[in-house]
């Protein structure tokens, strides 16, 4: 198979999954009880139509979605507008459209995103190789039990621990907002800490893949200086698995701040995905869905289409999905 058409393949592929995704989050929000404009009978005043007009408004806002027309023909208009990327008012955000409010808020997440991944890495590797020269000895198992504890620890509740300690007891650093540089120092650290385990993981497997290399012990017995043949050889070559671990990492911190970002107040896409939960902002619910099924997809086939280049054979057999792990 050409490269153009492994593409074309992974496309189409790309394309049915997110109808799939589409389906299926519009059919589950169908069948969930309750909706927006009943939890705005009982709350109101809870969002932005709260008080006089909110029957009307309401029903204005069902009205451009369609709701006294089939569920079928709901999904098909809403389909229609995603298309050309155009989701409609927020229910919730009254005077906001979804593309817009999707626009301004993922810039917030993918920054928090970048920042943290980037600050794994700079723990990941000098732990994993620290790991990986001292295998089997006490430093080795104790630095891998700190990475488990550091993967198994869901970031909410590292963003909680962090809050108590440096903004409640040590009142060190803001407990939420988003006003300036040191606001992102706490998401940035509660978002690090899981990828760096599993970093730090993949770079002890690697390196000591590489350790027992030919080519590598070749050098070490020619009588170069250990750590110059482990930096330039062993680290050197270790480190290109990463690029395929960090993608889908990077992926998966753009579409899964949601707890961090509520907790901090972030106004980030994870903030509003969960107000919409919270309120059943239907069209901000499927778009936000949409739009991080697609990042999470695209990061894969840019992994796929990497994998591709580098060896042929992979698109020969028929291109499977490679998502790091």
């Amino acid at each position: 198979m050409g490269l153009a058409g492994y593409i074309g393949k992974r496309a189409v592929r790309l394309v049915l999954s997110l109808i799939a995704v589409s389906i299926l989050t519009f059919t589950l929000l169908q069948l969930a009880p309750g909706n927006f404009a009943d939890l705005q009978r009982v709350n109101s005043g809870a969002t932005n139509f709260g008080g006089v007009g909110t029957e009307s408004m309401v029903g204005e806002l069902e009205t451009r979605y369609g709701a006294d027309v089939p569920v079928w023909k709901q999904y098909l208009i809403f389909m229609k507008g995603a298309v050309v990327w155009d989701f409609g008012p927020s229910y919730k955000y009254a005077s906001r459209n979804v593309q817009d409010i999707i626009s301004e808020a993922f810039p917030v997440s993918a920054t928090l995103a970048v920042l943290a991944v980037l600050l794994a890495l700079l723990i990941a590797v000098p732990v994993g190789v620290f790991a990986a020269l001292r295998q089997n000895s006490k430093s080795d198992h104790t630095t891998m039990f700190v990475v488990t504890l550091g993967h198994a620890l869901p970031s909410y509740l590292t963003a909680a621990f962090m809050i108590l300690l440096f903004s409640a007891t040590l009142k060190l650093l803001p407990s939420g907002g988003w006003n300036g540089p040191e606001d992102m120092i706490l998401p940035v650290l509660a978002l690090s800490l899981g990828p760096a385990a599993v970093l730090a993981r993949y770079v002890r497997s690697s390196m000591l893949e590489t350790l027992r290399e030919e080519y590598v012990t070749a050098a070490l017995a020619k009588g170069g200086p250990r750590r110059t043949v482990i930096i330039r050889h062993a680290l050197r070559n270790s480190l290109i698995p990463l690029v395929t671990v960090a993608g889908p990492l990077l992926a998966a911190l753009m579409t899964g701040t949601v707890f961090v970002e509520a907790l901090l107040r972030i106004p980030g896409l994870g903030l509003y995905f969960a107000n919409a939960a919270a309120s059943r902002d239907m069209p901000l619910l499927m778009g936000t869905a949409l739009f991080f099924a697609l990042i999470l997809m695209v990061t894969n086939l840019v992994v796929d289409l990497i994998y591709g280049l580098l060896d042929p054979r992979i698109r020969t057999v028929g291109g499977g999905s490679h998502d790091g792990h």
